[in-house]
């Protein structure tokens, strides 16, 4: 396992052979890989193999296959699907015990100069007048399962701060908007490929819980599954994850036993840098394990 206070570590990637390459896990608490590690890793992988220093990534299409085990490593295949002139297309496999878990495409463009416009951010408090959440976590022990209360409450690699109400677990029914600051709580170096993958790795939170919000459900309801089905996310500008990023976080609707969301990220001065989207599985009336029928 990855040590819970560092990114870097994760995104260290393991060259097996050409086009090959072997992640380690962090548990975040779900009894599953985060799917924003897999979504990280295998951008770092598609990253390592295109030759051209001036081409970033600029979109990463997602499936989330199968559930990730967290007590053995992911393997990514790197498809080398083409070298253009202005970009480069890879799609990459992640693999456990024989089977693929995750797809991603990912296409990075080299650098060029055009037209320029964004919608603005939004007014809200800064970062230094919230409380992070993972200090008000701490407090709300007693809220926690205790076979959960370690690994919720341990140091992380990301500092969030909710500009509404944060509180765990609360099943107050609030509308589908969230606006969270987050940073790594740890330097990253000026590897843009490091901000990309590490905001990849951020994107995944909260994005999909936003959908609950108006029913008062959380992501630990014993009757709910909730799982990502898909993600994409678009880099607009270059930026740093290591400095303050608001995330804007909004599901516009939620329907058929999946929710939607939607998000856009952007620095303190106000640039947006990256959009985001996310449908996933939010099926109700699962019966709890033990409850018999």
């Amino acid at each position: 396992m990855a040590s819970s206070t560092a990114i870097l570590p994760l995104l260290d990637l393991e060259p097996i052979e050409r086009n090959i390459y072997r992640g380690r896990n962090r548990d975040i608490g779900t009894g599953r890989i985060f799917g924003g590690q897999v979504l990280a890793q295998a951008l770092v992988a598609a990253r390592r193999t295109v030759a051209e220093e001036d081409r970033t990534a600029h979109s990463l299409h997602g499936y989330f296959i199968l559930a990730g085990d967290l007590s053995i490593p992911v393997v990514y295949f790197v498809d080398r699907t083409r070298d253009g002139r202005s970009f480069t297309t890879r799609r990459v496999t992640a693999i456990q015990h024989g089977k693929a878990i995750f797809t991603l495409s990912a296409s990075f463009h080299r650098t060029e100069e055009g037209i320029s416009h964004q919608t603005p951010m939004a007014e809200v408090p800064p970062p230094e007048e919230l409380r992070g959440a993972l200090e008000i976590m701490r407090e709300h022990t007693d809220r926690i399962p205790e076979h959960l209360r370690d690994v919720l409450t341990q140091d992380r690699p990301l500092d969030f701060r909710h500009v509404e109400p944060y509180v765990p677990f609360d099943r107050t029914p609030r509308p589908p908007l969230r606006h969270i600051w987050l940073r790594t709580t740890e330097p990253l170096g000026d590897d843009p490929l490091h901000h990309q993958a590490a905001l990849a790795y951020a994107s995944d939170y909260g994005i999909l819980s936003t959908a609950l919000c108006p029913h008062g459900r959380t992501g630990r309801d014993p009757d709910l599954m909730i799982a990502s089905l898909d993600h994409s996310l678009w880099f607009h500008r270059p930026f740093r994850t290591d400095e303050w990023l608001l995330y804007r976080v909004e599901s516009p609707v939620s329907h058929g036993a999946r929710g939607f969301g939607l998000g856009s990220v952007y620095t303190r001065s106000g640039d947006l840098v990256a959009s985001a989207t996310q449908e996933g599985l939010l099926r109700t009336g699962i019966r709890p394990r033990g409850v018999a029928g």
